[in-house]
């Protein structure tokens, strides 16, 4: 038997899902992902050394506008009305990176899955872009779901042992 997908319809094209009948849960979704970088880029970042300015601080609004505007990017995304959107980066020694990690929650019908993954990308093209100057050879790394809550399916998180 063929699983129906909820993205197709019954001709196969893409679609929107109807979440029409679904009533509001509380839901949360957190994501990470790294840059790695070279040791004179890792400290001009701990010490807001760039020409740029604070490359930090501005991944952070990044990654917060950029969840806030997911249905703008990924076609089938809903709008969604979220209640909070956290970006936390930390800068790591060995190896040189900057780890990055969204936190984002709703009350609504459907996840937010996508914002939390599309708030960790941006944020690290942010860094990897005030950084190049730096570092051309800066790599976007790991960027995946860890955890989520909420809705129909409950809860999930990502094997620790899976790269």
């Amino acid at each position: 038997m063929k699983e129906k997908l909820s993205h197709t319809d019954k001709l196969g094209r893409a679609r929107m899902v109807d979440i029409s009948g679904k009533g509001p849960t509380s839901r949360e979704a957190i994501a990470e992902g790294r840059v790695l970088v070279s040791k004179e880029l890792l400290r001009c970042l701990k010490d807001n050394a760039l020409e740029k300015g604070d490359a930090l601080s501005a991944a952070r609004l990044a990654g917060i506008m950029a969840a806030k505007k997911t249905a703008e990017i990924i076609p089938l995304c809903h709008p969604l009305p979220l209640s909070f959107v956290g970006i936390d980066l930390k800068p790591v020694d060995d190896p040189p990176a900057i780890k990055i990690r969204s936190t984002v929650r709703t009350d609504y019908k459907t996840g937010v899955e996508m914002e939390a993954l599309v708030a960790v990308s941006v944020a690290a093209l942010t860094i990897y872009d005030m950084g190049k100057s730096v570092d051309k050879g800066a790599i976007i790394d790991g960027i995946r779901l860890i955890k989520k809550r909420g809705g129909k399916s409950g809860s999930w998180k990502a094997n620790p042992k899976r790269n």
